[in-house]
């Protein structure tokens, strides 16, 4: 308090030496502060950013409300506040890109059915895509459209075919991330039915790490805050080779993992039915939440995320990170 009086003395002195008003003084040494202030951060000003989570309980009756789950947020391995947590639930419109691979096996258009049927039970408002991953480019049966039952009867099955199957799964993901750009902000995620195998650079590039598209394609979702759901089904490229079966298992789930999403498998082999999935997805949908905090790291670039919850029995799933 003492340096601060003398700070003040001096001033004055300096004010009635120079023929400058007291008031004027003091206007522009305060006027100044909140500048001081962000000079002394190279960050620039905290602005909100909003993720998408998805909630899991286990255990517990009754179970807790969403808004009531106590949560954590970091990025960049530093806390941030939490400005407000969002139930979407059953009501929050959806916009959904639904993607086939095209070589996938044959048995799979048994699912066509199951999948309109979770198509046209979207919340009223739902914007769908539907388009097949195949040799040289996204084929897009229908753009994003509100007419559920239209996007629902776009599905064909797959055309089980070798001479189908796309460059590799991840450069048409990458596509159709793009044509989020012209959906309104909100909720949105992918349905990816795919082998997740990725042999275009050789047997190294079918590893989880080492796919450079894979990477891409997560860049993007993250960046579009898309969270990727998929369910495993095999092809004819991957074989009986259960190391590769196993490096695209895992692209998969890294995939779904790091946006927020999750990944489906019922072993190795081929799905009896989709139906657990779609079951497990829609409770995932469900139980979705968006969480706004305060970002103290406005720099562009990736930032990584690290999401808590301190309640008993409470998991979420979450993008790993977003791009800026």
């Amino acid at each position: 308090m003492r340096i601060v009086q003398k700070s003040e003395t001096l001033i004055i002195l300096c004010g009635l030496i120079l023929g400058i008003s007291l008031s004027g003084v003091k206007e522009a040494v305060f006027a100044q502060s909140p500048t001081i202030s962000s000079a002394n951060s190279s960050r620039g000003p905290a602005k909100p950013v909003t993720i998408p989570l998805a909630v899991r309980v286990k255990g517990i009756k009754p179970e807790p409300e969403l808004q009531m789950i106590d949560l954590t947020v970091s990025e960049d391995g530093e806390p941030e506040t939490i400005l407000s947590i969002r139930a979407l639930g059953t009501s929050s419109p959806l916009s959904l890109a639904v993607l086939i691979q095209d070589d996938v096996v044959q048995s799979i258009a048994n699912e066509i059915k199951s999948l309109a049927d979770f198509i046209q039970r979207l919340p009223r408002g739902s914007r769908v895509l539907v388009g097949y991953l195949r040799a040289g480019s996204l084929q897009v049966r229908q753009k994003f459209t509100n007419d559920l039952e239209k996007a629902a009867k776009s599905l064909r099955p797959p055309m089980g075919l070798a001479s189908e199957a796309p460059y590799n799964p991840y450069v048409e993901v990458i596509e159709a991330l793009k044509r989020f750009e012209s959906q309104p902000s909100g909720r949105r995620a992918v349905l990816l039915i795919s082998d997740g195998l990725d042999i275009s650079r050789g047997f190294d590039s079918s590893s989880a790490t080492q796919s450079l598209d894979l990477q891409r394609a997560i860049n993007e979702a993250q960046r579009r805050s898309v969270a990727v759901y998929s369910f495993y089904a095999p092809t004819e490229a991957g074989g009986n080779n259960q190391l590769l079966i196993g490096n695209a298992q895992s692209s998969l789930e890294r995939l779904s993992d790091e946006t927020g999403g999750r990944a489906y498998f019922q072993g190795t082999g081929v799905p009896v039915s989709f139906d657990p999935f779609i079951r497990e997805l829609n409770s995932a949908l469900e139980r979705q939440i968006a969480v706004t905090y305060l970002s103290t790291h406005p720099n562009k670039g990736f930032h990584r995320l690290l999401v808590r919850s301190s309640t008993p029995g409470v998991e979420v799933a979450y993008p790993a990170g977003y791009t800026r």
